[in-house]
């Protein structure tokens, strides 16, 4: 039977997104999400951990006991989670420190374990791939969106030390509102990621509610002109 890629894809993005609609990770997300940068520095972190451990968790599945899968599981986790958490001390140490312990907590992200479980323990690593791209994109689209959003109403700027992720040179991304903007400091405390995700949940739920109606009105359309 053929993988229907498209619905892979379309769920890890939008059906089932890991933030908007399982509700997984929300302690990162909520978190570090007050700059659009800092939540592409952890949503990428996150993808690269998926992407590993997915692939890995298929390329195993077979050898690997039930009894045991879980702490495997975890194991392979925590070992790409260790990787990527020494790739950016390394080459985005500014970044790291802001991200601080929630690199290393990806490992208790539940929307990597879940997938492991749900996903890659079930397929070839190619469609494992395919799941974890779209997850990861998914998850990091949510904490990019969040981010920038609370950035732009509660400090006027948006992607402010772009230069932390790519550099020196993209200290020319950042846009601002200009000096004499007074930003909503709520949007950059704790309560704003709370009401900033309530609002996203809210908007996905209007749209998925409009598209059904839509779908409804569409198929009592086609019976009424079929029966006529």
């Amino acid at each position: 039977m053929a993988t229907n890629y498209s619905k892979i894809i379309k769920d890890g993005i939008w059906d089932n997104n890991a933030a908007l609609v399982a509700l997984l990770g929300l302690c990162p997300l909520l978190a570090v999400t007050n700059t659009a940068i800092n939540g592409l520095g952890l949503g990428l972190a996150t993808l690269a951990v998926l992407i590993g451990s997915n692939i890995t968790i298929s390329l195993i599945r077979n050898i690997v006991r039930q009894e045991v899968r879980l702490p495997i599981f975890v194991l392979v986790i925590a070992s790409f989670v260790t990787a990527v958490e020494l790739t950016m001390n390394a080459y985005f140490y500014d970044l790291y420190k802001i991200l601080g312990i929630f690199i290393p907590l990806i490992v208790t992200n539940c929307a990597i374990i879940g997938r492991a479980e749900a996903f890659a323990s079930k397929n070839n690593p190619f469609d494992s791939l395919v799941d974890a791209l779209a997850m990861g994109i998914g998850f990091a689209l949510v904490l990019v969106v969040l981010g920038g959003a609370r950035e732009l109403i509660g400090s006027g700027t948006l992607f402010s030390q772009a230069h932390l992720m790519f550099g020196e040179g993209a200290r020319g991304l950042t846009m601002s509102f200009g000096p004499d903007f007074k930003g909503v400091l709520l949007a950059i405390l704790p309560p704003g990621a709370f009401i900033g995700l309530g609002i996203m949940l809210a908007v996905k739920n209007w749209v998925d509610q409009r598209s059904k109606n839509q779908k409804i009105q569409a198929a009592t359309r086609k019976f009424a002109e079929s029966s006529s």
